[in-house]
């Protein structure tokens, strides 16, 4: 068999990164729980006909069929590009039997096919909260969301040494009311040309604004205007009243983010700005729509976004709306595990080495083994009974700390500095900081 190719674009990681991102996810896990949100998985192939109606998305969704289909027979299903849609599905195949509103998260893998690169990738894994009810959403959801988030987020920061980060925040209700004072007859397509300002830059924003969705001069000008204000309080209220614009739709807009922005000032200070030009490029967004970067790494882009959905789900009797938002975690733990940002104090779990004098006393070393991990320490027997010196050095090169000589009691050596000490298998513990892999901020 030739050499296998590598495929750009699916990530796949050794058993120390492993390391890392499982205990990124305990910690994600821990906190969405803490903030009382259920587990749900759903299933990775949604119909593509549903999966093309969410957004400027459909030429990236991969096409699932079966290798010996008809060649008349046209692709039905395609993979998920996100999580997003299909909870909006199991949330109206479920509704019966869910007590709303519904609070959800949702850790699982997803696949875009977009150009590989540092950052993006064709398959990732998300981490999702959601918040959804029946008829409509009360506002203060929207800040609950980005509290549990940045909550999330904080303690990658404190815990691991990661990064801090900082969430942009806009409301798509402001924006489109803004364009609508401006008698803008299309908002949406507005929407996405302010969406490209951070990489194109504000004139040929101006520029697309007029050539592309026809507006005049004047209106572009005041929509660039519009999305190029940002503060960490709520002056930008009056910044934007200053540029003369009214409509209802803005007014109840700069109400609701203001009250996100005052709220989130209070607890999670410096964490979470007003940015009007945050647009967010799926079209079922309709509220908050939020975006998050790394401090220092805003050049890798957004590794959190989300927004508010009021009728994404909806049976044609019952709209079901919500506000949710994404944590990219491949996103963001693959260029920190590249450059060695986070590491795991070992490559393996194990603690222990139970050393062999002879393969006559393996039984008797898998019950030293069987000892330790009633008692929690992961540990393994060594796999040859060669000489100690060469057990140890496997030992070493594995990064177990420990080699345990002898039966139930016998002894204990930590490779690392050489001490060996008796031990009971019954009592003995390896120092706490030993006894699981830590992650740790390196470089």
């Amino acid at each position: 068999m030739s050499r296998p190719k590598p495929l750009s674009g699916f990530p796949e990681l050794s058993p120390e990164a492993r390391i890392v991102e499982q205990h990124v996810l305990d910690l994600l896990r821990e906190t969405f729980e803490l903030h009382g949100f259920g587990s749900v998985e759903t299933r990775s192939v949604e119909p593509l006909d549903r999966l093309a109606k969410q957004g400027e998305i459909d030429k990236e969704v991969y096409a699932v069929q079966r290798l010996h289909a008809g060649e008349d027979t046209r692709a039905e299903l395609g993979l998920h590009f996100d999580l997003t849609v299909p909870f909006a599905r199991y949330v109206l195949e479920n509704a019966h039997q869910l007590a709303f509103p519904f609070r959800r998260y949702q850790i699982q893998k997803v696949w875009r096919g977009e150009r590989p690169q540092e950052g993006r990738y064709r398959e990732f894994t998300q981490a999702d909260v959601d918040i959804v009810d029946a008829g409509t959403l009360a506002p203060h959801h929207d800040v609950e969301l980005p509290l549990v988030t940045l909550g999330a987020l904080e303690r990658l920061h404190v815990d691991l040494g990661l990064p801090p980060v900082l969430m942009r925040v806009n409301n798509r209700r402001l924006s489109q009311g803004f364009y609508l004072g401006l008698d803008i007859e299309d908002p949406p397509a507005v929407l996405r040309q302010v969406d490209k300002l951070d990489k194109i830059g504000p004139q040929r924003v101006r520029d697309l604004l007029v050539d592309e969705v026809g507006v005049s001069s004047a209106q572009a000008a005041s929509v660039v205007e519009l999305a190029q204000i940002s503060t960490a309080d709520e002056s930008f209220v009056d910044r934007v009243r200053a540029l003369g614009v009214r409509h209802d739709e803005l007014d109840a807009g700069l109400e609701l983010l203001a009250d996100v922005v005052r709220v989130a000032g209070r607890h999670v200070p410096g964490r979470l700005v007003a940015d009007l030009k945050i647009a967010r490029g799926l079209d079922y967004y309709t509220g908050t729509v939020y975006e998050t970067e790394l401090v220092g790494f805003e050049s890798w882009g957004s590794i959190s976004s989300g927004g508010r959905y009021e009728s994404l789900a909806t049976d044609g009797r019952t709209t079901y709306p919500g506000v949710g938002l994404s944590i990219g975690v491949t996103r963001l733990l693959a260029p920190l595990l590249g450059r060695g940002l986070l590491q795991a104090s070992r490559p393996v779990p194990t603690a222990v080495l139970v050393a062999l004098e002879s393969e006559e006393t393996r039984e008797e070393a898998v019950g030293v083994a069987e000892r330790l991990r009633r008692r929690g320490v992961a540990c393994e027997v060594a796999p040859k009974a060669d000489r100690f010196g060469k057990q140890i050095r496997y030992a070493d090169r594995r990064g177990i700390p420990f080699v345990w000589f002898g039966g139930i009691r016998g002894e204990v050596k930590d490779i690392r500095s050489g001490e060996q000490l008796p031990a009971d298998a019954g009592r003995w513990l390896p120092p706490e900081e030993d006894l699981r892999p830590r992650v740790t901020a390196g470089g």
